[in-house]
């Protein structure tokens, strides 16, 4: 299965050829505990990535069973290697880059980070990559920050990504950069100045990557991919809802493949297509002819929006058009809580949901 979004990182050559990479970041929960794991879903959803830098890796035998997975499903010839085991306690866990060989190469520099301040809990892993097609080189690095009993246990990781983003650079000097992971904090939390202004930039900044106990719901934008905007310029980038192509339910998606679900980037204007696991049509929530659309839909399926209402729902009518979810705050009641749920519902049509 082959999906037709590019994703070309920038190249330095100006007149270099555009690349096809697709760059995904995926906290595939506890992958490797005798868990019950779908590997066979957790494979198609891999599938739709060339390089998938993978968090919450238990057990490296099993992203080597997700590599065979993905070679039968595929067709093609995939690899992958992991970091040792991080963490500071009896709970450790490693991570992993996951890349198919016909469009990406790994390059050199396979490290972790030697944390001489011991700020975190799992140092960040990296590992620099070839795009096959022309040649171009990139830098992958990946972190799962500590979740700890509160926002403030995060902030010193998240402080110190700043000073290892400037390591990357002067490591592998001229490459771009891409620091991919579960961040456990939201893109626009004050904690991250000081990797802003060393000129990383968030690629997914709405919508949500986490899947909440309810069904259809997503919380929290806590999963990205910070990019170096000096040598990089996505036009495509967002999250992969893959409940929506899985033939089971919400509830065990989550129990069975994760509660996160990936984020990517791409350039040069592409698209995700995304591919049903059964070959059949996605749910109706990506676009289809049951999704609620803002600026076209009746009160009665506006009405069916988290917190809108019949009330609301003729508030919305009555402000069309709208360009976009954001501006739903202008309506008496939805405040930014609100919102996050009408955009994690999964009910808006299409490019509506982020």
């Amino acid at each position: 299965m082959r999906r037709s979004l590019l994703a070309g990182l920038l190249a330095l050559a100006p007149l270099a050829a555009q690349g096809d990479v697709i760059v995904g970041s995926w906290n595939i929960k506890h992958l490797g505990w005798n868990n019950d794991k779908a590997v066979g879903q957790v494979a198609h959803v891999a599938d739709h990535f060339d390089l998938l830098a993978i968090q919450e890796l238990m057990d490296p035998a099993a992203l080597e069973s997700l590599e065979v997975e993905l070679e039968a499903l595929s067709g093609e010839a995939w690899s992958s290697m992991a970091s040792h085991a991080l963490g500071r306690s009896s709970y450790e866990e490693h991570y992993g880059f996951l890349w198919r060989e016909s469009e990406v190469a790994y390059e050199d520099g396979a490290v972790v980070f030697i944390d001489h301040g011991d700020v975190f809990s799992r140092e960040p892993y990296s590992a620099r990559f070839r795009d096959v097609e022309n040649d171009t080189l990139f830098t992958a690095a990946t972190v799962h920050v500590v979740y700890g009993d509160s926002v403030g246990d995060r902030l010193p990781e998240i402080a110190a990504l700043a000073d290892y983003w400037q390591w990357l650079g002067e490591v592998h000097a001229d490459t771009p950069r891409l620091l991919m992971g579960d961040f456990n904090l939201a893109p626009d939390h004050a904690g991250w100045a000081p990797l802003r202004e060393r000129g990383a930039v968030p690629a997914v900044t709405e919508g949500a990557s986490t899947l909440a106990t309810t069904a259809g719901r997503y919380a929290n934008l806590y999963d990205n991919l910070w990019y170096d905007a000096e040598r990089l310029a996505p036009d495509d980038q967002g999250v992969l809802r893959f409940p929506e192509l899985l033939p089971m339910a919400h509830q065990e998606a989550r129990e069975r493949i994760s509660d996160h679900v990936p984020v990517y980037v791409a350039l040069n204007g592409a698209t995700l297509e995304r591919q049903a696991a059964d070959g059949g049509e996605l749910m109706a929530s990506r676009g289809g002819p049951g999704c609620i659309d803002l600026n076209a839909s009746g009160a009665e399926r506006l009405a069916e929006l988290p917190h809108v209402g019949p009330a609301r729902a003729e508030a919305i009518i009555s402000g069309r058009p709208w360009r976009a979810p954001g501006e739903l705050t202008r309506i008496s009641g939805i405040g930014e809580g609100r919102l996050a749920a009408i955009r994690g519902s999964g009910l808006l049509c299409g490019g509506e949901q982020g």
